[in-house]
């Protein structure tokens, strides 16, 4: 299996997945032209990760800004994650924000209640 690396602009996030190791980051501004072409190589990876997941897969997400329909795109791939942990993965998502962006830690908080997965909310200093 292949790594996953997308290099990010002022408008999509940097995504670097690491197969071998477990770890995926996905970091920066989400406002691109089409959400779903763009998510679509990391929603494919994932699918091909679920059927041999590390036995743990960390996820950092890093994310400054996201408009509303990458919203439902990082939905589809914490779904991917939720299949992950259910093949036997100890999952987790860290959820990155600055300590005055409410509406981000609310983002977070919101992914938090639909997803089965455990979130650890992480506070980053601006």
């Amino acid at each position: 299996m292949e790594n996953l690396k997308i290099d990010g602009t002022p408008k999509t996030p940097t995504i670097v997945f690491n197969l071998e190791e477990g770890k995926l980051l996905i970091r920066g501004r989400s406002i691109p032209e089409n959400s779903i072409e763009f998510y679509k190589p990391l929603v494919d990876k994932l699918e091909e990760y679920t059927n041999s997941p590390q036995s743990s897969t960390e996820v950092k997400i890093q994310l400054e800004y996201f408009n509303t329909s990458s919203s439902k795109c990082i939905l589809d791939v914490f779904k991917k994650l939720e299949k992950i942990k259910s093949n036997g993965s100890d999952t987790v998502i860290k959820w990155y924000y600055e300590e005055d962006d409410e509406d981000m830690l609310e983002a977070g908080e919101d992914y938090q209640a639909i997803i089965n997965i455990p979130f650890k909310m992480v506070e980053m200093e601006e």
